[in-house]
């Protein structure tokens, strides 16, 4: 029986998600150095979908056009505007890794609005904000976006959070259980 708000999936194994998604987990746990990727465990098991989505979203993290702290940076917000817990860890451990500091991490909840963004990660952040709750971005937001990035930056941006939100939706219908670090021999993760 499923408890309110328990994962409604388990991790999964070989059976479930074939040989070659399996190594693909494994792989990403490996990288994002925790026990398991949840989220890519739950994909995984609609087999060519996954594979699919995994070349999509690896066109924009990690091998998007925009620096990775940046990149970071955006879906640091999408997950705090829609309270996603699961992406809030998952990437504010990647953040680090990125080069940003606590500092910053604590400014992404304050917003754009927080003193010590520089004018073109204020213009994002805004951009992520608006298009984030209106599901579109007005012509002042874009403009002052667009001083800083070029078209295909912000189509790029636009996808990225897009993306992003999607898997905000999918993580919370699944409910799915935070990833567990692994902790170094110096004892951080």
């Amino acid at each position: 029986m499923l408890v309110d708000g328990s994962p409604r999936l388990g991790p999964a194994g070989v059976s479930a998600v074939g040989p070659l998604n399996w190594l693909l987990c494994r792989a990403a746990a490996r990288s994002a150095r925790v026990e398991r990727v949840h989220l890519f465990d739950a994909l995984a098991r609609q087999r060519w979908l996954f594979r699919a989505w995994l070349l999509f979203a690896s066109q924009m993290m990690p091998g998007g056009t925009l620096p990775r702290d940046e990149t970071e940076l955006v879906i640091l917000r999408v997950a705090h505007l829609r309270r996603c817990d699961y992406e809030l860890a998952h990437h504010a451990r990647m953040a680090r890794r990125a080069g940003l500091d606590e500092d910053a991490l604590a400014r992404v909840e304050r917003g754009p609005e927080a003193p010590g963004w520089t004018a073109r990660q204020r213009a994002m952040l805004s951009f992520v904000d608006e298009l984030v709750g209106s599901r579109s971005v007005g012509d002042a937001t874009w403009a002052a976006a667009a001083e800083h990035l070029s078209d295909a930056k912000l189509i790029e941006l636009c996808l990225l959070v897009g993306h992003y939100e999607m898997l905000a939706t999918t993580i919370g219908a699944l409910r799915l259980a935070p990833d567990t670090p692994i902790h170094s021999e110096r004892g951080r993760p």
